[in-house]
Parts: structure tokens; C-alpha cells; sequence
């Protein structure tokens, strides 16, 4: 039986990222959106990734694989701490929440180092769906997101996890998804091209891991 599949789009991004990937997906799938995260924060909105998770986490009718993007990595983390028996395993891809690195100039530095890298073919796609979810909707929740310390979370995990990142990425270097990897009990896997957007660069790769996890390929 191939589990489901839960998405949570990225900061500032919406459904439209995991199209690449998605189509690739032969499995019952939803993608989740959130203030931030491909929707416009609203005032009194609890943007605290605990509470960001406890919506995914609702969500969930079925035990499912949970997938993340950035930063949010950290809230399928939360999710799957909130609710252990409806996450079976986690794919988080690019994550950030390096609690050391996460002072503005230092991820501002990290994401020229990776914006390089990617695709000018991206901006197009980009730039309506950052224009949806607002760039102080999307500096609001990011000032949160940034707290909250991933390797603390993993550690307490009790799923598989795969942490999957690219060779450009400066936002997820290899040393620090290695480490998640290996707190989470996991495994991590830099894929040779792309740099912090894989959702839309390396669809069909990602979906390998996915797949894997959801039990596509061993009926699991």
C-alpha cells in the first residue's frame, strides 16, 4: 500500500512549486498552504511553527509522508512530533533552521550564493507567486521561522527521514544536512544540479525519494 502524501510549499511559495514534482507522483497527494507559505498572513495569525504545524497535522485523516521545502522542513518536523502516529516519513528538502547561521546577514549572504545558481527561466514562475503571499507576509513568518532550531526537533524524530539537498545550495550546506540526517537517524543525498529551488528544478529526482519513502517501490 503507497502512503499518502503531504506537502507544505516553501516560504512565499504555493501549490504551483510542487507542480514539477507532483506530476511525477503516482500517489494520493495534497499540498498544504500556510500563512507564509502561499498564503497572505492575516492579522492575529500564529506564525509560530508549532501552531504552523498543528494545521498540517489536522490535516492529516491517514498515516502519510510529510514533505518540506526550506524552511518549511521545520514545521513537517513540528507536524510529525505533534502527531507521531500519522507521520510514517519525511522528506525535507533544502532545510534551513540553523539556529548558528540565522542572523539576517548571514542568510541574506547564503541566498546571493545560491540565487546565482539558479535558472533565470525561474523568475518569471516566481515572481506572481511571491506577489500572492507578500513580502512582509513572507518577512513576518521568516523572522519566526528562523528561531526555531531544527536540529533540536529532529533529534526527537521517529520516522524516516531523508534530507535532500542540492550541490548549490548555500542555504542547506552538506554539513548541515548531513547533520539533520544523522540526528534524525536518516539519510542525506546531495543531488549533482540545482541550487535552493529543487521543487521546481529537480521534480523528478525528489520524487525518487518520495516514492521511496511512501512505499511505491516496495509496496510497503
Amino acid at each position: 500500500m503507497t502512503l499518502p502524501v503531504v506537502l507544505v510549499p516553501g516560504l512565499g511559495l504555493g501549490p504551483e512549486a510542487y507542480a514539477p514534482t507532483v506530476e511525477h507522483l503516482d500517489a494520493q497527494y495534497e499540498v498544504v498552504t500556510l500563512p507564509g507559505y502561499g498564503e497572505h498572513v492575516q492579522p492575529g495569525d500564529d506564525l509560530r511553527t508549532e501552531s504552523l504545524a498543528e494545521r498540517v497535522a489536522e490535516r492529516l485523516s491517514a498515516p502519510s509522508v510529510l514533505v518540506g521545502h526550506s524552511a518549511s522542513c521545520q514545521i513537517v518536523v513540528a507536524a510529525a512530533l505533534a502527531k507521531p502516529s500519522m507521520a510514517k516519513g519525511l522528506v525535507l528538502i533544502g532545510p534551513t533552521g540553523d539556529v548558528a547561521a540565522s542572523g539576517w546577514p548571514t542568510l541574506a549572504a547564503r541566498w546571493i550564493r545560491s540565487a546565482v545558481w539558479e535558472s533565470p527561466a525561474l523568475v518569471p514562475p516566481l515572481v506572481p507567486v511571491y506577489a500572492h503571499t507578500g513580502l512582509i507576509s513572507m518577512a513576518r513568518a521568516m523572522e519566526v521561522a528562523r528561531r526555531y532550531d531544527l536540529a533540536a526537533a529532529v533529534s526527537r524524530l521517529e520516522c524516516s527521514t531523508v534530507v535532500v539537498r542540492c550541490r548549490h545550495d548555500s542555504l542547506c550546506p552538506p554539513a548541515w544536512a548531513q547533520r539533520i540526517a544523522d540526528l534524525a537517524h536518516g539519510e542525506a543525498w546531495t543531488l549533482p544540479t540545482g541550487a535552493h529551488m529543487p521543487v521546481l528544478t529537480n521534480g523528478p529526482e525528489l520524487v525518487t525519494f518520495i516514492k521511496r519513502i511512501a512505499g511505491v517501490y516496495n509496496g510497503e
